[in-house]
């Protein structure tokens, strides 16, 4: 999966049409198995009081387990092809993502499509709702093994703008990834 594993960072923006935010992201683990990530979107400048907050994020990679239709997160089948769309690289399964006997398999591919979806505020994951952010939606994302590149979309239906672009690169490491055993 290229620079997708535990451990791995990534840093870019996130913009918006009045501004743009820098965000940094911390993939904690990855389940191929089960197609699942998690980690952590750090967002400076979102918000005045704190300036940067920290989201923990859990994500679905697209493949065996789940398909390009999102059916929950208030959307449907028009959100998730307007949001798709917007990847160039998608464009070959524009018209079929929704047929019935479609499937995709990322183990090969140079493009792997994920959903991220924010779960709570770090470090109190009792804060429900912080002044400036939102975390009520979820990001469309694409990351691309050749250029070490993860590009998303956020979408939150009561969101007044639809398309905030996440723009990140791969932070090449110094160090050994970090191990756990089992």
């Amino acid at each position: 999966m290229g620079h997708l594993y535990g451990g791995s960072q990534f840093i870019g923006v996130q913009k918006g049409a009045a501004c743009n935010y820098d965000v940094s992201l911390d993939i904690l683990h990855v389940d191929l198995e089960n197609d699942v990530l998690c980690g952590y979107l750090h967002v400076t400048g979102l918000t005045t009081l704190p300036p940067k907050i920290t989201t923990y994020f859990e994500g679905e990679i697209i493949g065996r387990k789940y398909s390009f239709l999102t059916r929950k997160w208030l959307a449907d089948f028009s959100v998730d092809s307007k949001h798709w769309k917007r990847f160039p690289s998608f464009a070959p399964f524009a018209d079929t993502f929704n047929d019935d006997d479609f499937s995709y398999d990322s183990v090969d591919q140079d493009f792997v499509y994920m959903r991220w979806k924010e779960k709570f505020l770090v470090p109190n994951h009792h804060v429900n709702s912080i002044d400036g952010a939102s975390y009520a939606g979820f990001y469309y994302i694409c990351y691309q093994r050749s250029t070490e590149r993860i590009n998303g979309f956020y979408y939150c239906r009561n969101n007044i703008e639809w398309f905030q672009e996440l723009v990140l690169s791969h932070v090449p490491q110094r160090h050994f990834a970090r191990f756990e055993f089992r």
